[in-house]
């Protein structure tokens, strides 16, 4: 199994972080060009089902729920899952003097079939991660001014 997990602290109001980090649509500029495309497909209470397409062309459907008022976001991936067995995401917020903490953390498993392996797509969600959420911070801080 993968796992990886990861952090940034955002100085802006919770409600803006939750709400700007999740808005399907602004991860095409959120996730710096790691997706072309990123589409809500259907949103049912706090379930959105959505559809991203990467850099490569390649698509694939997820579901994530929110829990606002909990702090806290949780997805999945759906299909296809391929290169994946799973990929389960959890963000959690945490509110803390000097802004709002931001953890990322996923846990997953590839396909034997992938082209790589657990602890290779572990080195590499680590790096895209730590690079996104930079991103992160400085797109929801820049809406926040």
């Amino acid at each position: 199994m993968g796992h990886t997990c990861n952090s940034v602290i955002i100085n802006a109001p919770y409600e803006k972080v939750f709400d700007i980090s999740n808005d399907i649509p602004r991860w095409t500029q959120l996730f710096g060009g790691e997706y072309q495309k990123a589409e809500v497909v259907k949103k049912e209470g706090n379930k959105i089902t959505f559809r991203l397409t990467d850099d490569e062309g390649k698509s694939w459907q997820s579901w994530r729920l929110l829990f606002k008022s909990n702090y806290l976001a949780y997805a999945e991936r759906e299909e296809p899952k391929f290169p994946f067995k799973y990929m389960k995401i959890i963000w959690l917020y945490t509110p803390k003097p000097e802004g709002v903490e931001l953890v990322w953390i996923q846990h997953f498993e590839m396909d034997e079939k992938a082209k790589f392996n657990d602890e290779q797509v572990e080195g590499f969600i680590n790096k895209h991660s730590k690079e996104n959420l930079v991103i992160f911070k400085e797109s929801i801080e820049k809406a926040c001014k």
